[in-house]
């Protein structure tokens, strides 16, 4: 009887232990306040390919830890918000979706700032990788939609300032 409660009680705890690890803290808020603290903030103008400038308040990955990490775990951002992806030298980049709720455009540019493609709709949790389809030094996401709404395309170009120094 002793041997079944023992394995009784520790089933329990390698349960409760299960049960208490958690995705962090940022799946408990439901917007990208919680990026703060992790990202440096930054202004993007996109002048679109109608001619039209638009202004965005952006998050900054710029190591690997905060690629890595990316919106994983935001359930909502604002209209005027985005994260953008910037990589010392031109390469094919590629994202995922993974632990990501919002569905998301991803704007991929060249080290001058000209768009290079667009991937639309991106699918919440998809684990299918997304990637540029040339050398690119920044991907941009924006919530979906938006790129089409501002007519965003191959005529675009962004340029980008880092507030936080």
């Amino acid at each position: 009887m002793t041997r079944t409660l023992s394995i009784v009680i520790a089933a329990s705890a390698i349960l409760a232990s299960f049960t208490s690890c958690r995705a962090p803290a940022e799946t408990e808020s439901a917007g990208v306040a919680s990026l703060d603290r992790v990202f440096d903030r930054g202004t993007l103008l996109i002048e679109s390919d109608d001619g039209l400038s638009h202004e965005f308040d952006i998050y900054l990955a710029l190591n690997f830890d905060q690629q890595r990490r990316g919106l994983m775990f935001v359930r909502k951002m604002p209209e005027n918000t985005g994260m953008l992806f910037v990589y010392e030298d031109s390469d094919m980049h590629s994202m995922w979706m993974k632990n990501t709720y919002i569905p998301l455009d991803m704007v991929f540019a060249r080290a001058d700032g000209s768009v290079s493609s667009v991937i639309h709709d991106t699918q919440p949790l998809s684990l299918t990788s997304q990637g540029s389809i040339e050398p690119v030094n920044y991907v941009l996401e924006l919530n979906a939609g938006t790129a089409r709404r501002l007519k965003i395309g191959r005529k675009s170009r962004i340029s980008w300032e880092r507030l936080n120094d």
